[in-house]
């Protein structure tokens, strides 16, 4: 697999996300601002709700800008044989007869896109497995726990 086509597919993916906040951003905005959302009374608190709304969207925006910046900035090196587990990293972990793909970044975890017909999972060190991905090599192995239950993986390839 490909880093620079996964980073691609993961830049794609995040700015389409930034559209849709950035949309979702300015309607807030513009409903925390209308003559209708002004209180009537003590009680109504519309105005007041919209504009956490319109907060809540804009720093969205901020943090998905921000995963934007660091992803275009990652590059796309190639790790050498040996190299431990980094951010930036592609990671492939084999266990229980499946294959997963996960790519290591400082941003944007939980995000997901489709390369070569395989997922792959952007990871945080932050995240319980991106923190026990960090500093392991190429057929490492590891257990972790998924569902209640201890599974043997093997760190197939870091690149």
């Amino acid at each position: 697999m490909n880093k620079k086509d996964v980073i691609q597919k993961i830049l794609t993916h995040l700015a389409g996300e930034l559209e849709l906040y950035t949309r979702a951003a300015r309607a807030a905005f513009a409903e925390a601002t209308d003559e209708q959302s002004r209180s009537e009374s003590k009680y109504d608190t519309r105005g007041l709700e919209a504009s956490y709304l319109a907060r809540g969207q804009a720093r969205q925006v901020a943090e998905t800008e921000e995963s934007l910046r660091v992803f275009k900035t990652l590059g796309t090196r190639v790790l050498g044989p040996g190299e431990p587990v980094a951010i930036g990293a592609l990671v492939e972990l084999e266990g229980r007869g499946e294959r997963a793909f996960y790519l290591i970044g400082s941003r944007a975890g939980g995000t997901e896109v489709e390369v070569d017909g395989h997922e792959v999972l952007v990871l945080t060190p932050e995240s319980p497995l991106g923190a026990q991905l960090m500093g392991r090599h190429a057929g490492d192995q590891l257990k972790l726990t998924l569902a209640g239950k201890r599974h043997e993986h093997r760190v197939v390839s870091v690149s």
